[in-house]
């Protein structure tokens, strides 16, 4: 077990692969089946283990004909916390299993993959893991005057030249769901913790990395790196792989990646991946997670990179802290300077053009070979571009299809001596600051219209030039949501509103390993210590950060607690103390930013908060139709029993939503715990538009630290309307500003 004195964050991320893995074509596939939680003491002993695996035996065994069939079957046990296995089922046996008394659900393992954009869009994505020798790890940079009492440092795997010490204190690996799934041997690269790809390295360091000074990407952004909560102590869970149809993270690992994690007493799990949204008891995630909750452990995870089409968040249970993405104040910029005298700004982490000359600029389909369509060249795809046509200038390429720079690279090949990737409309103002292979810079949509009108139209040869790149802060607006940042509503339970919060994800610094080149593509051999990110992927280990340092400054705070206490205290207004926008510069909605943008010292002191027990987590599950049966196997409580009138809209969660307004009205109610200083607080409504919104008492009186106190919302529709409306609910002392987002349908 890790010292109790520990405060630890994990990670269960995925990085990038180049390299292709067959498809497991068999009729047997890989099944979880959950039969709920193990009852064992805080000590569990070996002959304990044996004893679970014993019981999954002769359970699969009396379904397959023999325990010996059944322990070939069996690839996983889940003995500790999660009870359950995974084995190697034809459809018809899985089917028959999930009949069985003591069994909650059997489900196959469809797989999962991260949350993070790339340069190399469309590329696959690969494994995960940890560089132990990024120096954000570095024990001599945790000095003994910021070390207390002696460090168990649990489990560290030092397959593949991974090393532990005072900062990073465990390492371990998960592998055989994967190997499963992808019809493959073990060999030594599935059988190390290492991290090859940088992802791991990059979300860890952001949750949890150490100071560490003059830290840039190629000099840009030079500055003071550290993670969300820089004095803890972090563990790494290498549970992804390179990938197999489209998916490199499978539940079996990741349930045993959980379950190693809770009997190992971490404090936050930082999750950067997902999968579709999915029923709770066929979702490794949520069943992970939930398992973790009961123990005290608070799990953030991004909220997906499928935006931004509406009801795409992933990671909606409501005992997960789920993160979207957003903007900083910060940009690499690389301005388009034109000998006309117009500037266009872009982002670039490019190296620059030779200063004071002007270049000639040229379209892909300018620049197209004889026997290549315009729409190709264009987008710069690969045998389009004539390299006596395209020598010596700059190129525009219109983004899509191909990766980002991959076009730089076909560029450089025809012999041009800058890029600029010009957005379609689809892309709109995501814009991304790349490590091209030659000068290049990035600009969006409205500017890219207005470069192709100029190249097009002006009589004497279109002339430009790329300023070198440069790090710009302050800007405005800031934030506002990344284009990529998947939105609501939750598609499995509507009357939670998912994401909750929303924290930095685009182009955040942060360690890297120097075993992956830039763009990930075989003959690049750049690399570098430090590198810029975007994706949820990103934006989870922030706010796992600040679970981290709430955890340290409020030790007896629940998870429910922590995660109440970073949403009451978000803010939905940009630094205009305007309204925040969207990607597509328009005002965004609750769907976008659940609560808002995190604000991590007003979450130190929120003053109230919405708080919740396993056992309300289990009225919840009662209210969306699961039996009580199940339940009890769930929660390893026999005493519980669902209550007669259980609603979700009733769950004491931070947000608030109805997605059915649809009779003469509604009531919910809420419990507001003290954790600040004695107060009245006083209810103050922003009303959804079309509804109208009345709150009994108005006035909460707390009299001490820790009391609780009701109060119900009763919401009326003023008329239907043809989609969601929103509003919000906030109770002030004078001091604190407890905010809760109000989310109604009343079609």
């Amino acid at each position: 077990m890790l010292s109790a004195m520990t405060k630890t964050l994990l990670a269960l991320l995925i990085i990038f692969s180049l390299f292709h893995v067959p498809a497991f074509a068999v009729k047997k596939k890989s099944y979880i089946v959950y039969l709920g939680s193990h009852s064992h003491g805080p000590e569990v002993s070996s002959l304990a283990l044996k004893r679970v695996a014993e019981s999954h035996h002769e359970l699969l065994g009396s379904f397959l004909g023999s325990h010996e069939k059944a322990r070939n079957a069996i690839f996983y046990s889940y003995d500790r916390h999660i009870n359950g296995f995974a084995a190697v089922l034809e459809e018809e046996e899985a089917e028959a299993i999930s009949k069985h008394p003591n069994v909650i659900s059997v489900f196959l393992d469809k797989g999962k993959k991260l949350h993070t954009t790339h340069s190399w869009e469309f590329m696959q994505l690969e494994k995960d893991g940890v560089i132990p020798s990024s120096s954000l790890w570095s024990k001599a940079r945790l000095g003994e005057d910021t070390i207390i009492g002696n460090i168990d440092t649990g489990s560290c795997n030092t397959a593949g030249n991974v090393s532990c010490n005072r900062k990073l204190i465990g390492t371990r690996y998960f592998n055989k769901g994967y190997l499963v799934s992808a019809g493959l041997n073990s060999n030594s690269s599935f059988e190390s913790a290492r991290d090859h790809d940088g992802h791991g390295t990059h979300t860890l360091s952001t949750a949890g990395g150490h100071f560490v000074r003059g830290a840039s990407v190629f000099g840009v952004g030079n500055g003071t790196a550290k993670g969300g909560s820089p004095l803890s102590r972090v563990a790494s869970y290498k549970a992804c792989w390179p990938p197999v149809n489209g998916s490199e993270c499978f539940d079996a690992d990741i349930l045993a990646a959980f379950d190693m994690a809770i009997h190992d007493g971490v404090d936050v799990l930082s999750v950067s991946l997902g999968g579709d949204p999915a029923d709770y008891f066929a979702d490794g995630i949520a069943i992970g997670s939930f398992h973790a909750v009961k123990h005290g452990i608070t799990v953030v995870c991004s909220a997906g990179n499928s935006g931004p089409a509406p009801a795409t968040v992933s990671n909606v249970a409501p005992w997960i802290l789920t993160v979207a993405a957003s903007t900083l104040d910060r940009e690499f910029q690389s301005f388009v300077q034109l000998a006309s005298g117009e500037r266009f700004k872009g982002e670039s982490m490019s190296k620059a053009l030779p200063a004071g000359k002007m270049f000639s600029l040229t379209t892909g389909a300018q620049a197209k070979l004889a026997n290549a369509s315009a729409i190709d060249a264009m987008l710069c795809k690969e045998g389009t571009l004539d390299p006596h046509k395209a020598k010596g200038k700059i190129m525009m390429c219109l983004r899509g299809n191909s990766s980002r720079v991959e076009k730089g690279r076909q560029a450089a090949q025809a012999g041009a001596a800058g890029m600029i990737l010009c957005n379609d409309k689809a892309s709109g103002n995501d814009i991304t600051a790349d490590p091209h292979f030659l000068p290049a810079t990035h600009i969006n949509f409205f500017d890219s219209q207005a470069l192709f009108s100029y190249v097009n139209s002006t009589y004497l040869e279109p002339m430009g030039t790329l300023t070198a790149p440069a790090a710009a802060f302050g800007i405005k607006p800031a934030p506002y949501m990344a284009n990529f940042s998947s939105q609501g509503p939750n598609t499995v339970t509507p009357g939670i509103l998912k994401p909750d919060v929303t924290a930095p994800g685009v182009d955040i610094i942060a360690a890297y390993t120097r075993e992956q080149s830039l763009s990930g593509l075989e003959f690049d051999h750049r690399t570098t210590a430090f590198y810029i990110e975007s994706g949820t992927s990103m934006s989870c280990p922030h706010v796992a950060g600040v679970a981290g340092l709430l955890r340290t400054m409020h030790p007896s705070w629940s998870s429910a607690a922590i995660r109440s206490a970073i949403m009451t205290t978000a803010r939905t207004r940009d630094n205009r103390v305007s309204p925040m926008l969207n990607g597509s510069y328009v005002k965004a909605n609750s769907f976008n930013y659940g609560s808002g943008h995190i604000r991590p010292n007003r979450a130190g002191d929120p003053g109230l908060v919405y708080d919740l027990t396993v056992n309300d987590y289990l009225d919840f599950l009662c209210a969306v139709g699961y039996n009580q049966t199940m339940i009890k196997l769930f929660s390893e409580s026999p005493s519980y029993k669902c209550p007669k009138e259980a609603s979700v809209v009733d769950l004491n969660y931070p947000s608030i939503t109805v997605p059915n307004l649809t009779g003469s009205s509604v009531t919910v109610t809420r419990k507001l715990k003290n954790v600040g200083s004695v107060g009245t607080y006083a209810a103050n409504v922003r009303e959804p538009h079309g509804v109208s919104v009345n709150v009994e008492p108005s006035v909460l009186k707390f009299d001490r630290v820790g009391q609780v106190k009701s109060f119900k919302m009763t919401l009326k529709p003023k008329w239907v309307a043809k989609d969601y409306a929103f509003g919000g609910l906030t109770w002030s002392d004078g001091k604190h500003y407890v905010r809760s987002p109000i989310v109604v349908s009343t079609a």
